[in-house]
């Protein structure tokens, strides 16, 4: 593995005015010793509505992808090209852990080159069909274009024996020529051999796969409503994806079906339209699809589409790190002017780039991000802030966003000689510039170790906080049985109390009622009184004329 002899740019940096402070343009770390890698605030939209004037930077026409430097065929269905790479059987130390079927080999120009391990017989038989399928291929375009030069004047200059080179065993080529190759895709794989170069650094082609593409199309998804709303925000300025009944928008919809199907989990999300919708540029749908695949399992893209978006997270986490490092100054002039990577960057992750940027700049990064792993998109991203950062240290919180948006490429625009009215970049430019930062696997190992401490703590203060609101609903479930009980209570006490009231009153009565009758009683005893007084003198009455009669 060869090393890259760091810069002499350092950020040793005394107090010294402003102008002085801003951040160097070949920034450099010392790369410590490899590192294993371990294991989603906001997202912004990752597609446009159909009203969207501000679509892209650029107008997207049929000459996007035949006549730009890095395009592919536009209007035309891409020629089959098959691809896998046999396994690689060299399982020497790995400089940094892209995913757990991967090895990476970095070039002197600090371009890592990801080469698919495999030690599954039948993968490695697929590997290897798909391997010949590509080299055939190759063959059968090279003596087409020996039959056009005789005629005509090449437009694209093509080193056939360079490529074929590279075609006929990648894996190795890779690994024995890393710097010849990273110069060769540093200057943009030819238009004519970019689908199939894709897929041999991805070792994508897979027959089986292909097979079960084939397959899914037969069967609906639930996510088909979806995909067909948004088939028309992807590239509508694009002929290949113009026509609504045309073959472009059908192979996008297939892809993306057959995706949401394949992979339920992620199913289907806002911003995988123009990720596919570049690789059918390039590549007829069934290969797309298996380069898909690829690239959502093999390049880890799969964690930006999960419903929380796990890796999308780490990765803006990673980039706000890389910006704190590289570009503190504007580091610093984001945070007071409240401006997160979320509001911009996260549609440049989700994307790949793909939505906004002219179809030429786009390819190209696709390139390094196959070739080197989906990290080189970090490169890409700061280099973008890095070029525009004297003008964005001038600007406010809208202002930026703006900036952002539309006129970040700006400063690779060239000045157009013709009358065609479509802006031309000096892309070799911004993918030297972006390559050329050194942005080791250790930092983004570091970054990643930071960000695991940060949620560690985030979800132990969540797990706290789960706890609190447990044992607060259970003690809230108490006092509202307490209050049901007391409730109870009350009512019971109330019965009780109108019982007693009842109980008294009917005392009452009673005792009225005995009042009563002891005065009826005192009455009739009085009566019975005088009655018997008046028997007396009565009695007493007769005995006295009794007594005189009986004494005359």
């Amino acid at each position: 593995m060869a090393d890259e002899a760091p810069n002499a740019t350092s950020f040793t940096t005394t107090t010294v005015s402003l102008d002085e402070l801003l951040s160097p343009k070949s920034p450099t770390f010392a790369e410590p010793p490899p590192a294993t890698s371990s294991n989603r605030d906001s997202v912004a939209e990752s597609a446009a509505s159909d009203d969207d004037s501000r679509f892209s930077t650029v107008t997207l026409s049929a000459r996007d992808s035949a006549s730009s430097i890095g395009s592919a065929p536009t209007s035309e269905r891409p020629v089959s090209t098959s691809s896998t790479l046999a396994p690689s059987e060299d399982s020497e130390q790995r400089a940094h852990k892209k995913s757990a079927s991967t090895t990476t080999i970095r070039s002197v120009h600090n371009l890592p080159f990801v080469l698919k391990q495999s030690d599954d017989s039948a993968n490695h038989r697929g590997s290897v069909d798909g391997q010949h399928k590509l080299q055939e291929e190759f063959a059968r375009l090279q003596k087409e274009k020996e039959v056009v030069e005789e005629g005509d004047v090449e437009t694209e200059v093509i080193d056939w024996d360079f490529w074929g080179a590279v075609m006929s065993d990648y894996q190795q080529f890779a690994s024995d020529e890393p710097d010849k190759l990273a110069q060769a895709i540093a200057k943009g794989i030819p238009n004519t051999l970019r689908g199939m170069m894709w897929q041999f650094m991805a070792a994508s082609k897979d027959p089986e796969l292909e097979a079960a593409y084939l397959k899914l199309l037969k069967e609906s998804s639930p996510h088909e409503k979806a995909i067909t709303r948004d088939l028309g925000r992807t590239f509508p300025h694009h002929a290949f994806f113009t026509d609504g009944q045309g073959i472009g928008q059908e192979n996008l919809f297939n892809v993306l079906k057959a995706y949401s199907l394949y992979d339920p989990q992620v199913g289907y999300c806002q911003g995988l339209p123009f990720v596919v919708a570049i690789l059918l540029l390039n590549m007829p749908d069934e290969e797309a699809f298996s380069l898909l695949c690829r690239l959502m399992h093999l390049y880890d893209l799969r964690g930006h589409f999960l419903p929380e978006m796990p890796k999308l997270q780490l990765r803006l986490f990673q980039f706000d790190r890389l910006v704190e490092e590289i570009l503190p100054v504007l580091h610093i002039h984001f945070l007071r002017q409240g401006i997160k990577s979320s509001m911009f960057c996260s549609q440049w992750f989700l994307t790949m780039f793909s939505y906004r940027f002219p179809l030429e700049v786009v390819v190209r990064i696709y390139d390094n991000v196959l070739a080197s792993g989906i990290e080189a998109i970090f490169g890409f991203s700061v280099a973008l802030l890095q070029k525009n950062e004297d003008i964005l240290l001038g600007l406010k919180f809208d202002e930026i966003l703006a900036f952002l948006n539309t006129r970040l490429l700006d400063r690779y625009k060239l000045e157009s000689s013709d009358d065609d009215d479509k802006p031309k970049y000096n892309t070799n430019e911004f993918v030297t510039e972006a390559t050329s930062l050194r942005i080791t696997p250790f930092q983004l190992d570091s970054y990643s170790h930071e960000y695991e401490d940060i949620m560690r703590e985030a979800n132990k203060r969540a797990v706290e906080m789960d706890e609190l609101r447990n044992s607060n609903r259970m003690l809230t479930a108490q006092i509202k049985k307490l209050e049901n009980d007391y409730a109870q209570l009350n009512t019971e006490h109330v019965e009780v109390l109108n019982e007693l009231v009842k109980t008294r009153l009917a005392s009452e009565e009673v005792e009225s009622e005995l009042v009563r009758y002891k005065l009826l009683y005192a009455e009739a005893m009085h009566h019975n009184e005088e009655g018997q007084s008046s028997n007396r003198r009565t009695n007493s009455i007769v005995s006295m004329f009794s007594i005189k009669r009986g004494s005359s």
